[in-house]
């Protein structure tokens, strides 16, 4: 997880072994804290034991790396580090359940656990960080490979996922993935899923979505699927794309695979489905293409279409969460008025990481993206800087109200473009599902005020609407965590995808 110092190449190389140094502190203080440890006694310096468990972490292989660890850390951060680790040594069995993600000796151990519970193989392209994964991992998938271009979202997909092996997490352009597929020796794939980026099917586009150019990456979504010859194919995409979705049908269909003195085509369908009919507390709607092969539909007797049809009737499907039920039971905090705060823990305004005052359970909703889990640790619960005039719009709005209100007319910085950007401001309203969670939370925040507190919604509010568990942590820069929640799958939206699959392949 941490990767060898002496790798550590780039300044982002720099960053992000530095940011996991921190949540290692963070994570072992914390639990001093809960367990109300006795530290008095645990020594700061370096000794035997020090060292063999700095390898163990694979932070280095040798002693000598210790001043390359001083050149990189701050001195007070390396002290920090050292100490930390000599409290890991001393608690072992008490806080290595707090850093297990961070072991790679944990986390073999929650590879090899899962691989005995697994009987289906996943194929999870243009992953992100890590949605769509953990939906199908609840319905005890194997990610036999996953892969994406972004540097946080691996690092958060990696975190997170500890029962992928580091060589089948592939970091990289996709273009080059697909023509080097046969090097990862992929055993037998029953699904391969993803979202690849389609950027050419505006209104004014008259050519072919798979042949405009800014969609090559689509064009290699499609080759990768010639390539494996999945079961099941599951493609996700923007509502915007439903007037082409014939195109993608075409495509799909027109995949013909010669293997073992066989042909293998796919039967294909879509649909518009909106997430919170699949108890995700957020009305998110997406274009779902699923795909079948055709050897499996005649074993099976399924198609593609009667898989959405038994979605559609399942009645656990049905349950309707509220905006409510992901926002309760959990710290409130107030807006920073200071800017550059978002990288800095305060009691005030939230924290990275922190311990977690509730169990995760307090109601429905809570236990559904928790998996029943106990929840010791909640990550990314951190406000956002809300300057003077916007605090006072926050405040003065109103549930449902958006930049329109006459509330805010006398104040409204953006009045004069309402009739483009009149959800610019909007107050999001907590007896009903929430609006969509998008990457545009990144910019701002103004479109996700929170319905009772002068604030914009956090990240870690952001995906527990998207359905996220709370010890999910997402890495990287605070403002990026944002886009990486919106772009997500929300697992339990997949995790009902899986669930259908599973339910044939069993």
């Amino acid at each position: 997880m941490f990767g060898n110092i002496s790798n550590i190449k780039t300044s982002k190389d720099k960053k992000i072994f530095i940011e996991k140094i921190k949540i290692f502190v963070t994570l072992i203080n914390l639990s001093v804290e809960q367990l109300k440890l006795n530290t008095s006694k645990v020594s700061q310096d370096v000794d035997i034991l020090t060292n063999i468990r700095l390898n163990e972490l694979e932070v280095f292989d040798g002693t000598n790396s210790h001043k390359l660890l001083k050149k990189l850390l701050s001195e007070d951060l390396y002290h920090q580090f050292i100490r930390c680790i000599n409290l890991n040594i001393a608690y072992q069995n008490k806080t290595n359940k707090y850093v297990e993600k961070l072991d790679p000796i944990q986390r073999y151990k929650i590879n090899q656990k899962q691989k005995t519970k697994t009987k289906f193989n996943l194929v999870d392209l243009f992953c992100g960080a890590g949605g769509l994964s953990l939906g199908f991992t609840y319905e005890n998938f194997n990610i036999e490979l996953a892969n994406d271009i972004d540097d946080e979202c691996i690092e958060t997909y990696k975190y997170n996922h500890p029962e992928i092996m580091g060589e089948k997490l592939i970091k990289g352009d996709i273009r080059n993935l697909v023509k080097e597929l046969e090097r990862y020796n992929l055993k037998e794939i029953d699904v391969v899923a993803g979202g690849p980026p389609c950027q050419g099917f505006s209104s004014a586009n008259q050519q072919r979505i798979i042949d405009d150019p800014r969609n090559e990456l689509y064009k290699y979504f499609i080759k990768a699927v010639e390539k494996i010859v999945p079961k099941f194919v599951v493609m996700e995409n923007v509502k915007g794309m439903l007037p082409y979705a014939d195109q993608v049908v075409d495509d799909l269909k027109k995949v013909v695979i010669y293997r073992r003195n066989r042909k293998f085509f796919y039967d294909v369908k879509y649909k518009i489905l909106s997430s919170n009919n699949f108890e995700v507390a957020q009305k998110r709607q997406r274009l779902f293409f699923i795909a079948v092969r055709d050897d499996i539909c005649r074993k099976y007797n399924v198609s593609a279409s009667i898989i959405f049809d038994r979605m559609a009737k399942k009645p656990n499907y049905n349950k309707c969460f509220i905006l409510k039920d992901a926002l309760s039971f959990i710290k409130p905090l107030e807006a920073p008025n200071i800017k550059n705060m978002t990288e800095i823990d305060d009691e005030i305004t939230g924290k990275k990481i922190d311990l977690n005052k509730f169990n995760g359970s307090e109601n429905l909703y809570l236990k559904l993206i928790n998996n029943k889990k106990f929840i010791n640790i909640i990550g990314n619960h951190k406000a956002r800087y809300t300057n003077d005039i916007n605090r006072k719009i926050y405040n003065s709005l109103d549930q449902g109200d958006d930049g329109t209100s006459s509330k805010i007319e006398d104040i409204m910085p953006y009045k004069h473009r309402n009739h483009i950007f009149k959800d610019k401001y909007f107050k999001l309203e907590e007896n009903k599902p929430s609006r969509t969670i998008t990457a545009h939370l990144k910019m701002d925040c103004h479109s996700h005020i929170h319905p009772t507190q002068v604030r914009s919604i956090t990240p870690r509010e952001a995906a527990r609407i998207q359905s996220f568990p709370d010890d999910y942590l997402f890495l990287g820069p605070y403002l990026k965590t944002y886009m990486q929640i919106g772009n997500a799958v929300p697992p339990l939206m997949a995790k009902s995808i899986a669930r259908e699959i599973r339910n044939i392949l069993s």
